[in-house]
């Protein structure tokens, strides 16, 4: 294991259950993933991308294997562990914005903030810096249904940011986008995530944006090899 990793997997399973079928989607995954990287990670569809992010994200549990992630053993956290661990180490980005429609843009941003009982002025203060930082200075107090999808898109990038985590986790975030969008959110992404110097872990069908990551990895037959 490298001496600074921040994500490491190591025969990492996850099965699903229906009845009397069993679908294996994780068969001995390992992944290490270094602070500062980013890694782009494809596949076909259904090959289990989102389920590795889910358990990376703490929002599902492998069926055997070690994960840590920042020296967290994620696998190993109770309920209220695993929601603090959400909120404070990752950051999620997901294909759909996930926006609160009876919030503003600024409000929006300030939920996971606001979970983690942070203080309310310098929380506001990050706010509207991390909303200026995507290009959306001038439309902080906008409803969602009042911004275009590239816009909200860019609230979810910020409302990801907030509470400052060592690891951005991006679901197809530009897979609902038109092409001018989804070249936007994608430059904006990456500059965000180099210049607050996280770690981002992306999955995607989008050969233009895997392109972008410094490192791309094949999910196929349940293991990651070199794409």
């Amino acid at each position: 294991m490298s001496e600074n990793a921040l994500v490491v997997a190591s025969a990492l399973r996850r099965h699903f259950v229906s009845g009397t079928e069993r679908l294996d989607v994780l068969t001995g995954l390992d992944l290490e993933v270094r602070a500062g990287e980013t890694v782009a990670i494809t596949g076909e569809s259904g090959c289990g991308k989102s389920t590795l992010l889910g358990l990376i994200g703490g929002l599902d549990r492998p069926s055997a294997g070690t994960l840590t992630v920042d020296g967290i053993d994620v696998a190993g956290l109770g309920e209220s562990e695993l929601s603090a661990y959400r909120n404070r180490q990752v950051g999620f980005i997901f294909q759909f914005h996930f926006l609160l429609k009876d919030f503003t843009a600024l409000e929006n941003v300030l939920i996971p903030g606001m979970v983690g009982r942070e203080s309310s002025r310098s929380l506001a203060a990050r706010a509207r810096r991390l909303l200026g930082e995507v290009g959306l200075g001038n439309r902080m107090n906008a409803w969602p249904l009042e911004l275009s999808g590239g816009e909200r898109q860019r609230v979810a990038v910020a409302r990801a940011l907030i509470n400052a985590p060592p690891l951005i986790l991006a679901d197809e975030p530009t897979g609902n986008l038109d092409e001018r969008n989804a070249r936007g959110v994608e430059e904006m992404l990456f500059s965000l995530v180099e210049r607050h110097q996280r770690t981002m872990i992306l999955v995607t069908h989008d050969t233009a944006l895997s392109s972008r990551a410094g490192r791309r990895l094949l999910l196929s037959g349940g293991v990651l090899q070199p794409a």
